[in-house]
């Protein structure tokens, strides 16, 4: 990937993280019965991605770990 679409990746999955990260941390409505969607691990599972894509962005960067 180039540099424009890792940040934009980067933007969208930072966007979902927070997004996700909102929705998991709201009381449960008893009213409308069980949550369907995982919340807690959707924002986990972008934040991970976040990281990749963090790494990917210094190696296009050029900092490399050299031995």
């Amino acid at each position: 990937m180039n540099l424009s679409a890792t940040l934009a990746a980067m933007a969208a999955f930072i966007a979902l993280t927070l997004f996700a990260g909102w929705r998991g941390s709201r009381p449960p409505d008893l009213l409308k019965g069980p949550r369907m969607m995982p919340w807690r691990l959707i924002m986990v599972t972008s934040a991970a991605v976040v990281l990749v894509l963090l790494v990917h962005l210094a190696s296009l960067l050029g900092l490399h770990h050299d031995r």
